[in-house]
């Protein structure tokens, strides 16, 4: 009887290895992992997906707008660049000192790059003139030619982040600073589309939160970083 059990082992064992050991190696050599929900198979290596409305691949609007250096940039200076957008105003006592530090972070690893930019838009535009700008940029000891800091007229700051770009911000005098914004990091091809990786469900997360996120294990900041080169790499 024992001699039966180890030869129904035997292939039991042979069995697991035909069908399942070339599976596992596959699985190992195209760098798929199973989330820890075991619900779906995701491949960190997949391209970025568009963020698409109405069906279609959308892209940032036109804008111009005008720098820390009091030169009008538009749409056709990141050109040929992958980009990081956000809105934020100077005087802010909250998320923006942490979202420009980790905006810096983006800076000194692609900073030296021709092919990579940072547009920060102001959202109090009153205040933040151009040489309001230009502290501010000094006092974070920007280095990079191609992070610009800009504002422009209210409106249209406001229509570029609350319908060009569906990240919300609007004056809120019941809150510290007297604005009020999420704090989202927009990535941007450098065809002008926007893109986003994929949640573990398949679904395009959209932005990248600038900020901490307790209790996650991957920050957005590590996030875009990644995505960023394989914009970068592979467009």
């Amino acid at each position: 009887m024992k001699n039966k059990s180890y030869i129904g082992l035997g292939i039991i064992i042979l069995v697991f290895g035909y069908w399942f050991l070339p599976k596992i190696f596959n699985r190992i050599n195209t760098n798929q992992t199973i989330d820890s929900n075991r619900t779906m198979s995701i491949n960190q290596s997949s391209k970025l997906s568009f963020i698409k409305l109405n069906g279609s691949a959308r892209k940032v609007p036109d804008f111009i707008f005008m720098n820390q250096d009091s030169l009008y940039i538009g749409n056709e200076d990141f050109f040929g660049k992958v980009y990081v957008a956000e809105f934020f105003f100077t005087s802010c006592p909250s998320i923006c000192i942490e979202m420009n530090q980790n905006m810096k972070i983006l800076d000194n690893e692609f900073g030296n790059r021709e092919d990579f930019g940072i547009a920060s838009f102001t959202i109090d535009p009153i205040t933040d003139t151009p040489k309001k700008l230009k502290e501010y940029s000094e006092r974070l000891e920007i280095k990079s030619k191609n992070w610009h800091f800009l504002t422009g007229k209210v409106d249209n700051i406001y229509e570029l982040s609350n319908s060009g770009f569906n990240i919300f911000a609007g004056v809120n005098p019941a809150v510290a600073g007297g604005f009020e914004h999420q704090g989202f990091f927009a990535l941007i091809d450098k065809n002008g589309f926007l893109r986003s990786r994929r949640d573990i469900n398949g679904n395009p997360i959209v932005y990248y939160l600038g900020i901490t996120s307790v209790g996650s294990e991957i920050q957005g900041i590590d996030m875009i970083k990644e995505d960023i080169k394989k914009l970068l790499d592979n467009g």
